[in-house]
């Protein structure tokens, strides 16, 4: 259980990583069975992997292109929601001008 709580994202710290283009910075707060993040992808970035894990990922700000490792490709901007279970595609982002994510993981996308 989670009591309220306010959460400041400014004043949670950012990470950095590389993706196989571009660069990614999140901020995340963890909780048991359960991650938030913002997530903000800079212009060209393109994922270095692909993710089996499940994600409920809204657009906060820009547009990404969600793409399957089958061939599909979704493009979503500011104001949709992609949702998917753990194992249930093989999935990684891409994006042109850059994208800020509201993301949310959990043990409860696990089904």
């Amino acid at each position: 259980m989670i009591p309220f709580t306010l959460i400041d994202w400014e004043q949670i710290p950012k990470t950095e990583k590389v993706g196989e283009e571009g660069n990614v910075t999140q901020r995340a707060v963890d909780y048991p069975g359960l991650k938030i993040r913002i997530v903000e992808y800079s212009a060209g970035f393109m994922a270095d992997h692909w993710c089996q894990k499940g994600h409920i990922v809204y657009c906060l700000e820009g547009s990404f292109e969600s793409e399957m490792e089958s061939g599909e490709k979704f493009q979503l901007s500011k104001g949709m929601t992609y949702v998917v279970s753990d194992d249930m595609s093989s999935h990684r982002s891409n994006t042109e001008s850059g994208t800020k994510l509201l993301i949310i993981d959990g043990d409860f996308l696990g089904m």
